[in-house]
């Protein structure tokens, strides 16, 4: 009786996670998505207590109060721009977790003198290999977002060659575990050469391929819980970590779609990197050709607009400038200018980073345009702003097919009738490219902080 109520509530929180799912799917349902899967979490936490008692229901509570103190602080503390960097974390912390786990039960199993068979050794090897990978990687993803080591990608020569030896020894490492489960070394040296070999995989990412990089380890932290689940032979593990994984390699699949990019390059092709001769190529987009405006000028041309449509990128995350965009966009619409907001797939530094940084400002859902929505509002638009945007507004992936990034899909922002960028500088984006639009007939360049600059634009428009 008891365990068919187990199982009854493992269908049940499995339910709540397929919901939860499909709410996160949409910025409208999304809190109602979030709150459903952590129910369902709830409920499968405590079926699995009935069910197994591994160690005192005191040693639990007291690891619940401080994991779930430190989660709270993290939650309260953490600014929404940081975001990224701490999905990131959560994701590492995934990973290690599954290891862990799968490595205290294969020293259990010794201890006890059961064997773990084939099925769990197999599993425990597939989630060392994938949990330190997770691990690593995630580490890295973070220091980038956080600035505490350069966001460009690192290459040196050799570095796929030794990728592949470390991807060879876990390999024959995981084979040695497999063979002769007796050997906790093994388990120990996989977990160790995976790490490596998690830093080596991550650290040729570029930091504006966080998006892709970040629902990746997303996607591995779900397959290594799986492994997990058989290793500890528990259903519910076993369905939340695939649903995991499946859906974080579904947005994976997405977020390289939204780049006209393949997997592999992100990986592997050092998008980012210093382009040899690239100063030069900048001058020559750049030179004499790039019109500086003021907020006064600026804030003239959109007291005369009757349609404005905010394109927000990395920058305007930056400066934290999400309340003051909803506040310029309030301030146009009560004097009858309709405001849009163009949403790029790959904008900012994870998935939906820049409608989470909205939806933090309350900018209404109905404002905010996906791709497919904002192209066609374009060329009948007046003023498109930019805060901090480059490679998702940059035309010569339409124009240029030896550029980077050729054949993405961007925002065709310069066909509206007047662009203005605000940016610090003319710094290129991830691909390390210049950017034509910032040399355009049609564009003007506002050089500020994000944040200071619609504030003073908001000054402007008030005093036209």
């Amino acid at each position: 009786m008891r365990l068919a109520l187990i199982n009854l509530a493992y269908v049940g929180a499995s339910a709540l996670f397929i919901l939860g799912l499909k709410g996160l799917s949409h910025p409208r349902t999304a809190v109602r998505g979030n709150l459903m899967g952590a129910t369902g979490m709830l409920i499968a936490i405590v079926a699995t207590l009935i069910n197994q008692r591994i160690v005192s229901f005191e040693v639990i509570l007291a690891g619940m109060i401080v994991g779930g103190s430190a989660g709270a602080l993290m939650a309260t503390k953490i600014q929404m721009t940081a975001m990224p960097q701490m999905v990131a974390l959560l994701n590492g912390f995934g990973g290690i977790a599954s290891a862990l786990v799968a490595g205290a039960a294969l020293f259990e199993s010794h201890a006890d003198g059961a064997a773990l068979g084939l099925q769990g050794t197999v599993s425990t090897a597939a989630s060392g290999l994938i949990g330190a990978v997770t691990l690593t990687g995630s580490l890295i993803a973070f220091a980038k977002l956080q600035e505490v080591m350069s966001g460009n990608p690192v290459l040196f020569p050799g570095q796929h060659a030794i990728n592949a030896f470390l991807g060879a020894t876990c390999l024959g490492l995981a084979v040695w575990l497999c063979v002769d489960p007796s050997h906790d070394l093994a388990y120990w040296l996989l977990v160790g050469a995976a790490g490596i070999l998690g830093v080596l995989l991550t650290i040729p990412i570029g930091g504006a391929d966080m998006p892709v990089v970040i629902s990746l380890l997303n996607s591995y932290s779900g397959v290594a819980a799986a492994a997990t689940g058989f290793v500890l032979n528990n259903n519910m593990l076993i369905i939340a970590g695939s649903l995991v994984g499946a859906s974080g390699l579904i947005l994976t699949q997405i977020m390289c779609k939204a780049m006209n990019r393949s997997l592999a390059n992100v990986l592997f092709g050092g998008v980012g990197a210093v382009v040899p001769g690239a100063k030069a190529s900048a001058d020559s987009v750049y030179a004499g050709k790039v019109k500086a405006a003021s907020a006064e000028e600026i804030g003239m041309v959109l007291s005369a607009a009757r349609r404005v449509v905010i394109v927000p990128g990395y920058g305007m995350a930056v400066s934290q400038a999400q309340h003051a965009v909803k506040s310029l966009a309030a301030l146009l619409e009560s004097r009858g200018i309709t405001v849009d907001f163009a949403i790029h797939p790959v904008a900012g530094r994870m998935p939906g980073h820049m409608n989470v940084l909205l939806a933090e400002a309350d900018v209404s859902y109905d404002a905010l345009k996906d791709m497919d929505q904002s192209n066609p509002l374009f060329p009948e638009t007046d003023v498109s702003i930019v805060i901090g945007a480059n490679d998702v507004v940059n035309p010569v992936a339409r124009t240029d097919p030896s550029s980077p990034i050729a054949g993405m899909p961007i925002l065709d922002v310069d066909k509206s009738r007047t662009v203005v960028v605000i940016k610090r500088s003319l710094s290129p984006g991830f691909a390390g490219i210049p950017n034509p639009l910032f040399a355009a007939d049609n564009t003007l360049m506002f050089f500020s902080d994000g944040k200071k600059a619609v504030n003073d634009l908001i000054q402007a428009v008030k005093e036209n």
